[in-house]
């Protein structure tokens, strides 16, 4: 059974990430459940969870948008259902029609699409559609909110009796309106509205003439409201009427929720599905803002987090535009504890607390902001020492409170467990604290747990080397700037760069000389080669960085080279062309000529014209018929590679030309004079040599695999010894 403590919870910051994903929620049940979100108990409600996130995250990028889950609380309502008597109002009534509508239209949606959400279908398989409540309370309330006439018999007879002495009333209260005012007892207003009643406004001097009840009068009392008493008499009739149709209609909402107390569980379900849709929409949309996903989880005791980002950390540097640099961690059986090292403010805490914080939110079915490749497992409990725990309330010391933290961690630590401990035996004594520290770090790695510290002990970095399977980790510093690179350096521990940063920092040099001489010089070259180590780390990854950008850029230039060497042969096969029809044209010529000389000699001109004719249709039989169309754009064309050709040709000249005068006017360039080692190579060869030896002008030249007699006016001079 899996179970973190809610110090680790608290340690790793899971509260903050909780209320960033309550505010995702859109109702407050949902919101309220998003707060109060821990790891599950164990690995198949995780899975489970897990997958449901991931197919509800899926719902953003197709066309198949899961319908919305907003719905208001029926909590009031379910308390009034299951008490005797008790009767819903309108409100509620259509609070628990919205809440059925809603239920049904995604329970019947995630059945049409299930091949694309098979685990959120099998989910809601268990809640039972059904019209019967939706039906009921339509027939009996209408969209406005009102209970309709045919609701029953009587409140139809009830309301058709209330309108027939509406209509009285009016029909009273004109007649008497149109009289007094023949009369000139009413004020210029003539009628006004009290209590919701028609009354006449009555000149104060007639008030005794008019007969009927006084129901006020005006500030200055000039004039008196009086309700006719012929109005009077059909005013109690409907006051008779209108109470009985209140009593009517709380008989019918009575027999309506009496129809609707049966299905309170049914309610309770729809309610409480719908609060978990929310905080699956919400863990989604949570995992969407940060490009999270569900990465592969494996049944072997494994972990590999390809850029792996801290949740908070990477929003709140999204909002203000700055850049999040991630972590690649691996932990598996033959390299399960990591001590990273390095000095201050260079990011062990917050690597420690990715990789804590990950494994948490993916055990509460959150998806993580990882690569797609990346891997994970599942650990029954996750322990957690982080940052200063002095106790003012408890009288605890921070190393007391660690050691009995270290108390807990042995009773709780075995092979299903991830430990995660920053700044490992601090607090005392660096001698005693770091013994005491490796032989707590021996007993955790006996037990075969998991586990991440971060310290500036030696003692533990040396351990991390002597067993097998414990490795170091650095995170890595500029040498020169000495400020973080913020990246994390699997396999060789981190220097934490005491005297440099002190130096940096305008201490004097010759204060940092004392301090070197006391203490032992082992430690001091054993953290100098260490910081040599992180140096050459550094340069190598440099090196790297520049090798990959000269290979993209050899790249670049391939294709570029390639494009060209296309459009090269391209023109050598329009030159090739306009060289054969040249060819052609050439022995054409020719043949003409042959036969204008023979004819020449000869005098024949039928044999003239007949070898002509002989020849046309030779050169005619070769043709191939073409539109006109063809023609032109044939002609075109080599008309274009012909002026080209030209133009290429003259720069050619124009270059040669220049040439040959700049050659006739400068004299030639005196020859170097060759001396023993001297680097040189042949007139027409590549490789390199040195002289070993000159005699009567021949050079002895030595290739390393081979040396060779050559003429000293055959070489070359590269490079002066």
């Amino acid at each position: 059974m899996i179970n973190i403590h809610e110090k680790t919870l608290q340690d790793l910051e899971f509260p903050t990430v909780l209320e960033q994903v309550s505010n995702h929620c859109i109702t407050p049940l949902g919101n309220e459940r998003a707060l109060r979100l821990s790891p599950y108990k164990n690995k198949n409600e995780i899975l489970q969870a897990l997958t449901l996130t991931n197919e509800f995250l899926s719902s953003f990028d197709n066309d198949n948008r899961i319908p919305s889950h907003r719905f208001e609380t029926i909590n009031k309502e379910l308390k009034l259902l299951n008490i005797e008597n008790t009767y819903l109002e309108v409100y509620s009534l259509k609070k628990i029609i919205s809440i059925s509508s809603t239920t049904n239209e995604i329970v019947l949606f995630l059945e049409k699409f299930k091949e694309y959400y098979p685990q959120l279908n099998n989910f809601s398989s268990n809640i039972e559609i059904t019209k019967e409540i939706i039906q009921k309370i339509d027939s009996i309330i209408d969209r406005f909110g009102d209970i309709k006439n045919n609701a029953s018999d009587l409140l139809y007879q009830l309301r058709q009796s209330i309108n027939l002495v509406k209509g009285k009333i009016n029909q009273s209260f004109v007649t008497a309106l149109n009289l007094y005012h023949g009369q000139d007892y009413l004020d210029d207003i003539r009628e006004s509205v009290v209590e919701n009643r028609r009354v006449l406004a009555v000149k104060a001097m007639y008030r005794k003439k008019v007969r009927g009840s006084i129901m006020g009068s005006s500030k200055t009392g000039s004039i008196v409201y009086i309700e006719p008493e012929t109005t009077l008499q059909y005013t109690r009739e409907l006051n008779n009427l209108e109470y009985e149709e209140k009593e009517e209609i709380v008989r019918i909402l009575k027999d309506l929720t009496n129809f609707i107390r049966p299905f309170t569980p049914l309610l309770k379900d729809s309610q409480e599905f719908l609060i978990q849709m929310d905080v699956i929409s919400a863990k989604a949309k949570y995992g969407h803002s940060m490009n999270a996903i569900l990465p592969e989880i494996n049944e072997e005791r494994s972990m590999f987090l390809r850029d792996a980002y801290h949740p908070l950390l990477y929003l709140t540097n999204l909002e203000k535009n700055e850049k999040t640099f991630p972590q690649t961690i691996k932990l598996k059986q033959d390299s399960r504890i990591i001590v990273i090292s390095g000095p201050n403010a260079g990011g062990k805490s917050i690597t420690l607390k990715t990789i804590g914080l990950l494994q948490v939110m993916l055990q509460s079915g959150m998806l993580i902001p990882v690569h797609e490749r990346s891997k994970a497992c599942f650990f029954d409990r996750i322990l957690s020492d982080i940052g200063d725990n002095q106790s003012i309330e408890n009288h605890l010391s921070t190393y007391s409170y660690r050691l009995k933290q270290m108390n807990y961690f042995l009773r709780k630590c075995n092979k299903n467990t991830l430990f995660l401990i920053d700044e490992f035996g601090t607090g005392s004594d660096p001698e005693l604290g770091g013994a005491l520290a490796e032989t707590f770090l021996e007993e955790f790695y006996h037990r075969e747990a998991f586990g991440i510290i971060t310290t500036h002990y030696s003692n533990l970095k040396i351990l991390a080397t002597e067993l097998p399977c414990m490795i170091n980790a650095n995170m890595m510093f500029n040498e020169r700037t000495l400020e973080p690179i913020f990246k994390l350096v699997v396999g060789q521990a981190g220097s934490s760069f005491t005297f440099e940063v002190a130096q940096k920092n305008g201490i004097p040099y010759s204060l940092i000389n004392r301090a070197k001489k006391k203490i032992e010089r082992s430690k001091v070259r054993f953290d100098a080669t260490i910081a040599k180590l992180q140096k050459e780390r550094s340069r190598l990854e440099k090196t790297g960085q520049s090798l990959k950008f000269n290979e993209k850029k050899k790249g670049e230039e391939a294709d570029k080279l390639e494009e060209i060497n296309a459009k090269i042969q391209r023109k050598l096969e329009s030159y090739q062309e306009l060289y054969d029809s040249n060819q052609r044209l050439i022995y054409l010529g020719q043949k003409v000529n042959d036969l204008a000389e023979k004819y020449f000699n000869n005098k024949q001109k039928r044999e003239l014209m007949s070898e002509l004719f002989k020849l046309v249709q030779i050169e005619n039989s070769k043709r191939k018929k073409v539109s006109v169309k063809q023609k032109k754009a044939e002609k075109a064309k080599e008309t274009e590679v012909k002026q080209e050709v030209e133009k290429k040709v003259a720069v050619i000249r124009k270059k040669k030309k220049t040439e040959k005068a700049l050659k006739a006017k400068q004299p030639p360039k005196p020859k170097p004079i060759l001396k023993i080692g001297d680097r040189v190579r042949m007139e027409d060869g590549r490789s390199v040599g040195t002289i070993d030896k000159i005699e009567k002008n021949k050079a002895v030249v030595n290739y390393g695999m081979f040396t060779t007699n050559v003429s000293v006016d055959q070489l070359e001079l590269v490079e002066a010894k």
